[in-house]
């Protein structure tokens, strides 16, 4: 089983980011859904873009450093970090500082790379096409660089569907993207578990 940190999005801890956990969960994962909004929740992207500005994304990246901090121990097992959009992008920070990381499994997001990135995580991401948020010249960008940094990277994209359409409760959703989301995702953990094993 994969032991994973999976983030919420801008919207903060929803429903959505909770029965994710319980699916991957059912799934044979552990699933640890850390609450960097210490329980706001928002129902508009306008209002949870505010209440990230106003926390700034480097107490967001310090908040989830502290949450996974204690799951770092030197004999327990490696990490693939997951998120929701925002979540996304800090996964991906927190991940490429984690030498012990195993995967990586971005959902709706990413962020900025470092010039002098090297890795060989597995990356697997789940984007809409198009999504105003992952732009077609910037995810381009994105997995060049990955791949020229080692990772080895999967890109999955959801014509049609709006830019968090796992989250039932938004206008976004789309139900067979979703679904499609989510059979190829436990595959990947799946396939990351058992690397885990033999490299055990």
């Amino acid at each position: 089983m994969a032991q994973i940190v999976l983030f919420h999005s801008t919207y903060g801890l929803r429903p959505a980011v909770t029965d994710a956990a319980e699916r991957l969960r059912a799934a044979g994962h552990v699933v640890h859904t850390p609450d960097l909004y210490d329980g706001k929740t928002f129902d508009d992207i306008e209002s949870g873009l505010a209440h990230r500005d106003l926390i700034t994304r480097e107490e967001l990246l310090r908040r989830a450093v502290a949450a996974v901090a204690p799951l770092l121990t030197p004999d327990g097992p490696g990490l693939v970090y997951a998120g929701f959009s925002l979540g996304g992008a800090i996964a991906q920070n927190l991940a490429l500082a984690d030498e012990r990381a195993l995967g990586l499994l971005l959902l709706h997001g990413t962020s900025d790379l470092p010039a002098d990135v090297s890795t060989s995580l597995p990356v697997q991401l789940h984007v809409a096409e198009p999504d105003p948020f992952e732009t077609e010249d910037w995810l381009n960008a994105w997995y060049l660089q990955l791949v020229r940094a080692g990772a080895d990277v999967e890109i999955h994209r959801y014509r049609g569907a709006g830019h968090l359409f796992t989250d039932p409760a938004l206008p976004d959703y789309d139900a067979e993207a979703a679904d499609r989301t989510w059979a190829v995702s436990r595959a990947f953990l799946a396939e990351l578990d058992e690397q885990s094993e033999q490299d055990a």
